[in-house]
């Protein structure tokens, strides 16, 4: 007959001999996951290796076309402005570099730069979107109409496109100086507008932007500044719009306006020296009346326009 010490004697001899076997077994199974492991990091770091090496070169590449065309850029626009005057305006976040980049070119190109407004942060800000709309309707001088759209963008164009382009048909101003010295002044006085010295009416508008808009009203704040820029389209000429790497992109002006449509002209990277030049021959094209969508993002119809490229 087993005694109870033989029971617990063979019960403890199982536990035993499953503890032995998971160690042995955990001992082995550990070292296969580990050479796994090592295998696995190993590919890893020649992955990232071969992706910074392609970094690398795809930067070298980059640096050299922003430097062909920063050398070339005044030869590609020679001429294409030539007896075009253009009106600058410039939105808060609109970096200087572009801004100068852009006005040395058009005047490579033969174009007279008529100066800049430059549009502050409150132009955009949803809480005053109200006294922006109240304020453009007392300074609408006679004889301009305003658009029916009631939003603050489009009136807001209605009113500065009239003021800072010349009639299309008769080339003449839509305002007199004092009428737009008057609303400007308003404008500048509501802390909506900066006016730039020498300022005055031209042929053409470029509306240069920063990169994708940010915040909790990013959506609102980039519709205004296309709207906008669409309003100042139908006032004169011809206008492009422009905006750094991003800016066609979600929450972006240039993205709101790609999705309503070919009605205003866009490039989409203005940060690059090869973008400026695309820029001025878009110009170009809005004073004969074409219409595209230029750039890197994916929503560009080309790189740049058909006639630039051959």
């Amino acid at each position: 007959m087993i005694s109870l010490r033989n029971h617990v004697v063979s019960i403890a001899a199982v536990f035993l001999a499953l503890a032995v076997g998971v160690v042995l077994g955990s001992t082995s199974l550990s070292n296969r996951v580990l050479g796994g492991l090592a295998d696995d990091r190993a590919n890893l770091s020649k992955q990232v290796a071969d992706l910074q090496s392609k970094q690398t070169d795809l930067s070298g590449r980059l640096t050299d076309a922003d430097r062909y065309a920063l050398a070339t850029g005044p030869l590609a626009v020679r001429g294409a402005l030539d007896g075009k005057s253009v009106v600058l305006i410039t939105t808060a976040d609109a970096k200087s570099n572009d801004r100068d980049g852009v006005a040395g070119l058009l005047r490579a190109a033969g174009a007279t730069v008529a100066g800049e407004l430059q549009l502050t942060d409150a132009f955009t800000d949803p809480t005053k979107s109200d006294q922006l709309r109240s304020l453009v309707t007392r300074l609408l001088p006679a004889g301009v109409q305003l658009p029916t759209a009631a939003d603050p963008g489009t009136l807001a164009g209605g009113l500065i496109g009239p003021l800072l382009l010349l009639d299309k048909t008769t080339g003449k101003p839509q305002a007199s100086p004092d009428e737009t010295a008057a609303a400007l002044t308003g404008l500048a006085s509501g802390g909506y507008v900066r006016q730039g010295q020498g300022l005055h009416a031209a042929q053409l508008a470029l509306v240069i932007t920063g990169g994708s808009v940010g915040g909790d009203a990013a959506a609102d704040r980039a519709a205004v500044i296309a709207r906008f820029a669409t309003q100042v389209q139908r006032s004169g000429a011809g206008t492009v719009l422009v905006g750094r790497t991003g800016s066609a992109d979600n929450f972006g002006p240039l993205s709101v306006v790609r999705a309503d449509g070919p009605v205003l002209s866009t490039v989409d990277d203005v940060d690059s020296p090869a973008g400026q030049v695309v820029t001025v021959l878009t110009m170009r094209d809005a004073a004969a009346g074409k219409v595209g969508s230029y750039g890197t993002a994916g929503n560009a119809q080309a790189p740049a326009p058909t006639s630039a490229t051959g």
